[in-house]
């Protein structure tokens, strides 16, 4: 009886008590050892950006960047009815569909190039119309063959002052604004002016 407590108490000591022996770690321990602690995330500083709200009563979201740049250049001249901005812009669309480097014709090319015929947004024609473009680029130091040059041109010329004041005139319909629009231009086939303005008249949101 004694022999076998004396040998209980020997394997107890041997098993909690030996100096120098540790436990080995199983393999799920070792495993969540290598495992690195998660990194802090700091959260992103948050900027306000302010938007500037769009400056022009109508605007296109469906329109070219040519079109866009003629509607927001009528509005800056102070025309505000949507109608009145509808037959501008569709007299525009029959004379050159907003391509601004086209010649008579159909050819694109530079203002220098075009020798016969219309140019342009409006499709300058007389030599005085034509030349005057021209002469407002030299003087302003802008290509005649862009749109911001031609509508900067526009504005200046004694046709657009004669009927900007009906343009301004507001609660008009597509065809009165039209008749007024199309005079501006001096001359040309009607065609689908007035549909092209109707189709304006719709797009323009505001």
């Amino acid at each position: 009886m004694i022999k076998r407590f004396t040998t209980t108490l020997l394997a107890v000591a041997m098993a909690t008590a030996a100096p120098g022996i540790t436990k080995e770690p199983t393999n799920l321990e070792r495993a969540l050892a290598e495992i690195a602690p998660p990194e802090v995330v700091e959260e992103p500083e948050v900027v306000e950006i302010e938007v500037e709200p769009y400056p022009y009563k109508y605007s296109c979201e469906s329109c070219t960047v040519q079109e866009q740049m003629a509607l927001e250049a009528f509005q800056e001249r102070g025309i505000t009815d949507r109608l009145a901005l509808a037959a501008l812009m569709g007299n525009i669309r029959h004379e050159s569909s907003f391509v601004p480097d086209i010649c008579e014709g159909g050819a694109r090319v530079p203002y220098e190039q075009c020798h016969r015929g219309g140019f342009g947004l409006i499709q300058w024609t007389t030599v005085n119309r034509y030349d005057g473009l021209g002469r407002f680029a030299r003087q302003n130091e802008c290509n005649p063959s862009t749109t911001e040059c031609q509508l900067g041109y526009l504005f200046t010329e004694y046709q657009w002052k004669q009927v900007e004041p009906k343009m301004k005139t507001p609660g008009q319909s597509i065809e009165w604004y039209m008749n007024h629009a199309y005079t501006w231009l001096g001359w040309g086939i009607h065609g689908y002016r007035t549909d092209y303005a109707y189709d304006y008249a719709r797009m323009l949101e505001g």
